[in-house]
């Protein structure tokens, strides 16, 4: 699998994104191209090798001619769905805008559809967006990892007056994702750059397992304390595996009532709780406790030790860190007599290991149909091998045709 990793040591903004993906190989007549297809005029695009700390790097800008507009929602959706460009570059970038809208609505306290769209709804801000989607397609990747991203601070100014750093739309695209603070006084991640990376990776920390093949830098508009750069790396995946690094909170409980387990559980899986399990163990003076364990994601500690404060009797947890290796997995969903049903697929290294209906379907099928809850998870058992047939089948094609190459 082809991988980029984004290092945002510097922040990140939707030209840096460009840029990286231009420095990498994407040339620039394909990036004019593929712009060319969305009907827009008024717009000049430079491109410039620069240095950064004495670190190469390119830059890129956008001139816009006269282009003030304030667009709404609805127009730069129009905008995107009647151009020439391809169906999946059209949805990702229309789901960028239609989450730029949604945070603007939420702190402007309008419906999306109404929020005027101020600079981002500028030319730049569409050729940011179109043509980071465009970029990842143009270089074959396939997933995308990015570091936590760092906060500048002070102010800075735009339509709506003197605001402060991080901005409210950045802050806002940014809940749930790893973030750090930053002595500089400079908006190191722009709402564009947010709502592009957020929508795009699928982790944010430490990079992952990677054969690098390629190194881009792209350079942001302003010299700063440290590189003002985006380093993307790109590459194949090291190994079969998925990883991640997780926290892991545990407490001992000797002195409460077993029946409230439930509840508690319940709570800390509805707010982001990645696994929850309990351990019976023996504590001093032999005496019979159980032992709380729960995995979740590092954004979401705090959440979680509000609840296990409130919800039990203990009066402390351990914290620690762990790190998680797991199949490359996948959903689809099969039809069968009974109706859809979605099947979960793990494989290592291209190959099944593991492949399973989804409990929670065939249990709502087995309600509303009042059967048998074995009956539709053996109807999709059979369903499955004949699924995995398919799949060998076209991959023995595949493997034939590679090896006649």
């Amino acid at each position: 699998m082809r991988i980029a990793y984004f290092n945002c040591f510097s922040g990140i903004s939707g030209d840096m994104i460009l840029g990286a993906l231009l420095d990498l190989g994407w040339p620039v007549e394909e990036l004019e191209k593929e712009l060319g297809k969305l009907n827009l005029t008024g717009y000049k695009i430079k491109v410039k090798k620069v240095q950064k700390k004495s670190i190469a790097a390119t830059q890129i800008k956008i001139e816009t001619k006269g282009d003030e507009k304030e667009r709404k929602l609805p127009h730069i959706l129009s905008i995107i769905e009647t151009s020439k460009l391809g169906k999946e570059i059209k949805e990702i970038s229309k789901s960028i805008f239609t989450k730029l809208a949604a945070v603007e609505a939420k702190i402007h306290k309008k419906s999306p559809e109404e929020i005027h769209f101020h600079e981002l709804g500028g030319l730049d801000t569409i050729i940011d967006v179109v043509g980071a989607a465009v970029g990842i397609k143009y270089l074959g990747i396939e997933k995308i990892y990015a570091s936590s991203l760092p906060l500048g601070k002070g102010f800075v100014k735009c339509a709506h007056g003197t605001l402060p750093l991080p901005a409210p739309a950045t802050l806002e695209l940014l809940k749930e994702i790893p973030v750090y603070g930053s002595q500089i006084e400079a908006e190191l991640v722009t709402p564009t750059g947010a709502a592009i990376i957020t929508s795009l990776a699928k982790n944010f920390g430490e990079m992952p397992s990677i054969k690098i093949e390629s190194i881009g830098y792209g350079a942001g508009q302003r010299d700063l304390p440290t590189p003002n750069l985006l380093r993307v790396s790109v590459g194949i995946a090291k190994n079969a595996y998925q990883e991640d690094t997780v926290s892991l909170i545990e407490t001992n409980i000797d002195d409460m009532n077993p029946e409230f387990y439930e509840h508690v559980i319940n709570r800390l899986f509805k707010e982001g709780a990645l696994d929850v399990f309990l351990t019976p163990i023996q504590m001093k003076k032999t005496r019979p406790a159980t032992m709380l364990s729960v995995m979740a994601k590092e954004e979401k500690i705090e959440k979680m030790l509000e609840i296990i404060f409130e919800e039990t009797t203990t009066l402390g947890v351990r914290i620690s860190k762990v790190k998680r290796k797991k199949l490359m997995r996948e959903s689809r969903g099969i039809e069968t007599r009974y109706g859809k049903i979605e099947v979960k697929i793990a494989r290592l290294n291209g190959v099944i290991k593991n492949i399973a209906p989804s409990y929670e379907d065939c249990q709502k099928i087995a309600f509303r149909l009042n059967i048998p809850l074995k009956e539709v998870y053996e109807e999709a058992k059979i369903r499955i091998s004949s699924c995995v047939m398919r799949i060998a089948r076209k991959k023995g094609k595949e493997d034939a045709q590679t090896n006649s190459e």
